[in-house]
């Protein structure tokens, strides 16, 4: 999938099948939207394109007016969309920077300049709640009537239902902020991912309960750490960590702001979130993730962060959430294997 941060850059495709929106948690609603998308680019021979703004507008808004509150909580980073977004098979996604500028920019500056000059729409997919332009003034009908006068087709596609529920980045975060991991891998088709480089941070796990943790590592973290991020999530969790093996790797990890640290340590009070792998790969040495790109799948809520009022509360806390991810993958695991037997029967 080709890449573009605005339009105007010579390798995007003079003609496109088109959708808009934030995508936020690429979640199966959208990803019946994208197979619909894809199907109307095949056949009209064109490429098929996302557009996709950032920050998300209503983050841009919340900054405008001082309002941090108005923010909303994010499924996911601006790499894991973009990476949902290539699985489900678009061609060129184009990252539009929400700004002054486009927010007071008028629906119709907005088909003529964006959707028709800069990125050769033939046919749009919207959602059924499309609005678009200065003070959302855009509609569908808007856009349809464009359509018929300017040379491209518009359709809408209606809300997409998984039991009777709608699917939305509403609900997927409703059940983010509940804890309920297995409604929300429902919502997503897919278990709740965030992925980045490993980071530096204050390698204060590696000495923490060397003892408890085994062979002297004590709770060797690795961090991915994230700027301006508000996230839909937010606790301890089990995990399963990929990209630094073979197979993927069992873990536990803090996704929030470490109540029980200093707030002035070398993270400055941001997101953090801090994977201690139970079982650290061997060949990977002390320092052998750091720069790397791992992908965290949040599985299983334990609890939500915790202040602990000492390094040595901290420390069996953490061996706590060790021994209880353990059970966790150990039950899985042994419902799988039934699961298996069951099937085989």
């Amino acid at each position: 999938m080709k890449i573009f941060r605005g339009f105007h850059h010579p390798g995007i495709a003079s003609a496109c099948a088109l959708t808009i929106g934030n995508f936020d948690g690429v979640h199966r609603g959208h990803q019946a939207m994208l197979a619909l998308l894809n199907n109307e680019a095949t056949h009209r021979g064109v490429e098929s394109c996302v557009l996709t703004f950032e920050p998300h507008p209503r983050d841009y808004f919340a900054g405008a007016l001082h309002k941090p509150e108005l923010a909303p909580a994010r499924i996911g980073t601006l790499r894991d969309k973009l990476t949902e977004l290539d699985r489900c098979g678009v061609r060129q996604t184009v990252v539009l920077p929400f700004d002054a500028r486009l927010a007071a920019q008028a629906p119709e500056a907005f088909i003529d300049e964006v959707l028709v000059r800069g990125l050769g729409a033939r046919y749009v997919l919207v959602g059924d709640d499309f609005r678009f332009g200065r003070q959302r003034a855009g509609d569908y009908a808007m856009l349809d009537a464009a359509g018929q006068s300017q040379g491209f087709d518009v359709a809408r596609m209606n809300s997409y239902e998984v039991h009777g529920l709608r699917v939305s980045s509403s609900a997927v975060r409703q059940a983010l902020a509940a804890g309920d991991m297995e409604a929300a891998a429902r919502l997503l088709g897919r278990p709740y991912t965030i992925s980045g480089h490993v980071v530096h941070g204050r390698k204060l796990g590696r000495e923490l309960g060397a003892t408890q943790a085994g062979a002297g590592d004590g709770f060797r973290t690795l961090n991915l750490r994230f700027s301006h991020w508000k996230p839909a999530a937010n606790g301890i969790f089990a995990v399963l960590v990929h990209g630094l093996a073979e197979q993927p790797l069992q873990g536990v990890a803090n996704l929030g702001v470490r109540p029980s640290l200093d707030p002035t340590d070398v993270n400055g009070g941001r997101v953090l979130l801090e994977t201690h792998c139970l079982d650290w790969p061997a060949h990977l040495g002390a320092e052998g993730a750091y720069g790397k790109i791992i992908r965290v799948e949040l599985l299983h809520k334990l609890h939500d962060e915790l202040r602990y009022d000492s390094l040595d509360a901290l420390t069996t806390g953490i061996a706590r959430d060790c021994a209880e991810a353990r059970a966790y993958f150990a039950s899985t695991h042994t419902e799988t294997r039934r699961q298996t037997t069951r099937d085989r029967i």
